[in-house]
């Protein structure tokens, strides 16, 4: 959490919300990758959202399937890729001031490729080679795919610069998920079931650069999900801008198509294995996976063989078409219907994953049949992520948010009904042009009725492209903005601290991300609920573990206590480093 200005024009829909084992990271970025026997090397950093860090594991696999290997450094890598973001401010200054830094390190070794991908890239296009002329390869959001041919094509012919318009539905490869990858937590791993926006946020440039609103086919993310569970993922986040609308679009086309009707097709799915269904949720919160017992059992048409997944995740025996796309509920009803309640109903069947997070809702399409499917499947974290962006009517509106303050209180509090012991946190811009304090007060009484888990704060930055930028008569000084900044963080942390406080004597269950950066001999775990909780463990526990933790205090972003007992073991396989020899 931020806990300091964050200039930004908030991710649109809260991109924020951590997943256990994955942090986000900050500008400079980190590197990605693994360590391989081949020649060349090569070093990614990351700026931005978690978006752009799944885009981001799968050029590092993309390069790794090349027969490029980890470099320890930038200074010694090969090719270094600038995977860029331009929703925060002065993204371009970051972006041109890490080439000017590379720029020695061109002139010293020619031979080496710098790639400029992503959000900002997606932007500037050609922009960025006339800025910097020692680039090699400039791509976008809609090509991530083409990552390792761009580089080659530049070894041979010189500096390419490819920007695509759009994403072509039926160009497969145009979803993350479907690429190689190389993840950073051997027990998490993102998931994308959706890319691009239709919402139009008057401070948000990311439908300009993320395009339009696509999902994935339902049963390619299924095939997907069991593959990771299969190779001993335990936590899933589905990724999406809008995961709530997840489907509609899919449901709408196959409504207006022709339907070629059950037809044998290549698709292996067989029925689920003995003991393959997860039980009801338990009030626990902890222990044995448990799932859905609600609705139709989606393991039928979707379950536990492992080889589902092959040629686009259809192997060999017969689903319908209907089924492939949009799961195997929707033909009994053929609504032009959003379908992430039924995904979050199948990923939660799904064997071996005991964890489904997913970001990120926004509050005007969160829909009864998700909160009921949050309740009542058992895998499915009790953490929703609610942005907020203003509490006042009038800023609302002038952000195109579709809703009011009133229905968005509304909607969290049959949230936090439905689903019991439920965290909540958001996205709040302070700042925004014409906000009065009369606006902003209304802000600080919504956010703290809400009583927020945690809060992600920022004060509104124009981004070039966006509705907001063009209202410059009626921007709020940088002064003013900065209090406005202070005063919310007061009150969030206040929020935060009463919640955090609430915990003490209550045990948790945490998965293990590693010992604690200020302490080796602590380890720093994360709860259900998204909670960062800090204990000392009292037996050997792998990254990727469950234990159960007595919290014994709290402070406004973590938890502390003491290991209790295990809970589940890492299911993942150790990494071994190959060296060359």
């Amino acid at each position: 959490m931020p806990t300091g200005p964050a200039t930004a024009g908030a991710f649109p829909c809260g991109g924020h919300a951590h997943r256990a084992g994955h942090r986000l990271r900050p500008f400079p970025g980190a590197l990605v990758g693994s360590l391989g026997t081949m020649g060349r090397s090569y070093a990614i950093r990351t700026y931005g959202c978690q978006m752009n860090e799944h885009d981001s594991e799968r050029i590092a696999g993309l390069l790794e399937a090349d027969g490029l290997e980890r470099a320890d450094g930038v200074e010694s890598a090969d090719v270094i890729v600038l995977n860029t973001c331009c929703i925060r401010e002065n993204a371009d200054n970051k972006l041109y001031g890490a080439l000017g830094q590379l720029k020695p390190l061109k002139d010293a070794r020619p031979g080496v490729q710098i790639a400029v991908a992503g959000c900002l890239a997606q932007k500037d296009g050609e922009l960025v080679r006339q800025r910097a002329g020692h680039v090699d390869v400039v791509f976008g959001t809609h090509n991530v795919h083409r990552a390792a041919a761009l580089l080659r094509q530049a070894a041979d012919q010189g500096p390419v610069v490819e920007i695509l318009a759009e994403t072509a539905r039926e160009d497969a490869a145009a979803f993350p998920s479907a690429l190689p990858v190389r993840r950073d937590s051997d027990h998490a791993a993102w998931v994308t079931i959706q890319i691009g926006c239709d919402n139009s946020c008057a401070f948000c440039i990311v439908p300009a650069v993320r395009g339009p609103e696509m999902s994935r086919p339902f049963g390619e993310i299924a095939a997907e999900v069991r593959r990771l569970a299969a190779e001993g993922v335990s936590e899933v986040t589905l990724l999406g801008q809008n995961v709530n609308s997840f489907g509609r679009d899919l449901a709408l086309a196959r409504r207006t198509e022709t339907r070629d009707g059950d037809r044998p097709s290549s698709a292996q799915t067989g029925q689920r294995t003995s003991g393959g269904g997860h039980g009801a949720k338990s009030g626990s919160g902890f222990g044995a996976d448990s799932g859905s017992s609600h609705g139709a059992n989606f393991g039928s048409s979707f379950g536990g063989v492992a080889g589902f997944g092959g040629d686009h995740g259809r192997g060999g025996s017969r689903v319908s078409d209907d089924e492939w796309q949009c799961g195997p509920v929707w033909p009994a009803d053929r609504r032009a219907r959003p379908l992430f309640a039924d995904l979050l109903r199948a990923v939660g069947e799904i064997d071996g994953i005991h964890r489904v997070r997913f970001t990120s809702p926004h509050p005007k399409d969160l829909r009864p049949d998700t909160m009921a499917a949050m309740a009542e499947v058992g895998p499915v974290c009790e953490h929703l992520h609610l942005p907020l962006q203003s509490g006042s009517d009038a800023v609302l509106a002038a952000m195109r948010r579709g809703y009011t303050a009133a229905a968005y209180l509304d909607r969290l509090a049959r949230a936090r009904a439905t689903v019991d012991d439920l965290a909540v946190s958001t996205d709040i811009i302070v700042g925004f042009p014409g906000e009065t304090e009369f606006d902003f007060e209304q802000t600080l009484e919504v956010a703290a009725e809400a009583r927020y888990d945690s809060a992600f704060t920022f004060i509104f930055s124009p981004r070039p492209g966006t509705r907001a930028a063009e209202l410059t008569d009626r921007f709020v000084t940088r002064e003013t903005a900065a209090d406005r900044y202070r005063r919310l963080r007061q009150v969030v942390e206040r929020s935060s601290l009463l919640a955090n406080q609430a915990r003490i004597g209550l045990i948790e269950e945490a998965v293990v991300e590693g010992p604690s950066k200020k302490d080796p001999d602590v380890l720093t775990g994360r709860t259900r609920r998204n909670t960062l909780v800090h204990f000392a463990p009292t037996r050997p526990v792998r990254v990727g573990g469950y234990v159960a933790v007595r919290i014994a205090d709290a402070g406004v972003h973590h938890l502390r206590g003491e290991m209790l007992e295990m809970v589940r073991p890492a299911r993942h396989r150790p990494r071994i480093p190959v060296a060359a020899g």
